[in-house]
Order: structure tokens, then sequence, then C-alpha cells
């Protein structure tokens, strides 16, 4: 499998039309484990400390995170399929700004329909896309796990009336929930949508968590960086294939800092976990 296997069309075709797509079996079930166990041992550390873990809403947490805190990073910044969805879309010059992971908690709610952050110019005028979100679950999704639910389309919205410019009034969730679409990936699935397509995390009715990789990518005209602090050790940074390093945005240090996490808005909006 490499990158021109994978057809511009279909991926432009997708973010720009439903404004999110899918890659089934990306990754294998003993990867996806792998993962899932660094996250676990993550999200348990992150607990710990102060703005480690922010509420995304009751029983719903984010975290982000460093690259090198988990053993795939490099796996997953080169495989083919996001390598080719971040090219057709966000063009050669593409950078990694944020990885983290959502786990909603059996409790978690329904939160209020939103999109990740306010539309910029070049979405609201230019119709440009320049941002991508890929979501990787950690686990098998079925419906009583509180899935990921997405409203097709809707990242061309204009944001009137919007709260914070994310945070659409309760009159347009029936525009939502009838088109809203609720995804259940199994292990090894990759999906990436525009951030700005309007969805929302549902209750999670089961016992078990719901955790899934959060990987934010930028064109050079979008800013999300700047609300992000992505640190490389010089040790992981020496070890990385150009491929991923060219790719990154970051700071290098000698010892990993502590990620002082900036969403305050999805707090004061979802409530606190």
């Amino acid at each position: 499998m490499q990158v021109r296997d994978f057809d511009v069309a279909t991926i432009m075709g997708g973010l720009y039309g439903d404004g999110i797509i899918g890659y089934q079996g990306a990754f294998s079930r003993q990867w996806t484990q792998q993962l899932g166990e660094d996250i676990d041992v993550l999200f348990h550390q992150a607990l710990q400390r102060p703005d480690g873990a922010v509420g995304r809403g009751p029983k719903r947490y984010y975290v982000e995170i460093h690259p090198e805190d988990i053993r795939s990073f490099v796996d997953l910044a080169i495989h083919p399929w996001v390598v080719a969805v971040c090219e057709a879309l966000l063009g050669p010059f593409y950078k990694i700004v944020e990885i983290g992971f959502d786990v909603p908690l059996p409790g978690a709610q329904n939160q209020p329909w939103h999109r990740d952050f306010p539309a910029p110019q070049e979405t609201l005028t230019g119709r440009c896309l320049n941002s991508l979100a890929f979501n990787l679950t950690t686990v098998d999704v079925f419906e009583d796990m509180g899935p990921f639910e997405v409203a097709p389309g809707t990242q061309w919205d204009r944001p009137v009336d919007f709260q914070h410019e994310m945070f659409p009034p309760k009159m347009m969730y029936p525009r939502y929930e009838e088109r809203a679409q609720k995804k259940m990936p199994k292990m090894g699935d990759i999906s990436v949508r525009s951030a700005l397509t309007i969805h929302r995390g549902t209750a999670n009715r089961s016992s078990q968590s719901r955790p899934v990789l959060v990987l934010g990518v930028d064109a050079p005209t979008a800013h999300n960086a700047n609300h992000h602090d992505l640190q490389i050790t010089r040790r992981f940074f020496e070890t990385l294939p150009n491929q991923v390093s060219d790719h990154l945005t970051y700071r290098l240090v000698d010892t990993l800092e502590p990620i002082h996490q900036l969403h305050q808005i999805e707090t004061l909006m979802m409530g606190e976990a």
C-alpha cells in the first residue's frame, strides 16, 4: 500500500462534501491494542496532575499528549492513507500540530452540538478547508458506548447566533438531528474530518469507556499550532525519519514538560467531567 494508491478526488469529495471519511482496517488489532494500553496509562497519569485531563462534559475527558508518549506515533504519521489525505487536502507542507485523546466514560452524557473551533475566513469566505482531525478508536464501538455523531455537510454552516462561533443555538438542533450519523468503528479503523463539521459525543450507557486518539493537522494557512505545545525531546527527534519531522510543529526540549491545555470554552459550554 502506497500513498498513490488513494484517489485524490475521492478524498477531496468526501471531506468537502460530508466533511468526514474513513478507512477500515488501517491498523491491526494488535497494534491498536498497544495504543489502547498507552492511552490507559497516560489517562491515569493525567488525572493525577492539575489540568492534565480537561472536562468535555459529564464523565468525559480530553488529554493532550506528546508524540513520543505513544509507541506507535511514527506508524500513524507515515501511514499511506494518512499521508495521502493530508497531501490531498492540505498540500505538501502540512504540519501535525496536536495529538491527544478523548475518553467518554460510562455515564457520559450527550454533548451539545458543536464544532471544535471557530471557522476561519478561509472557510467562511474562501470555501477552503485548511485543517483536519484524525480519529482512531482503541476499542470496538457499539451503539450503547456513546458513539461519535456527526451532521454531514455542516462544515459550511455559517456561525449565525453560534455561541463563541462554535455552539449553534438549540433551535438549529433539528437540522443536525435530521442529518445525524452515528459512527461505530472497529479497532484498527481510522477516520478524518473537518473539525468544523457539526458533531457531538453521545451518551455512554455501557459499562466500558470509549477512548479515541485525536491527531490534528494544519495547512500552512491555519494557525491551530498557536493553541498547542507539541514538544519533542532531542533524543526522540534523532530517531524520526524526515517524512515525520518535516511535518511536525514542535519545540525541542531535553525533558518533556506537562502540557497546559487550553480548552476553557469547551469546558465552560459542556460542563465539568
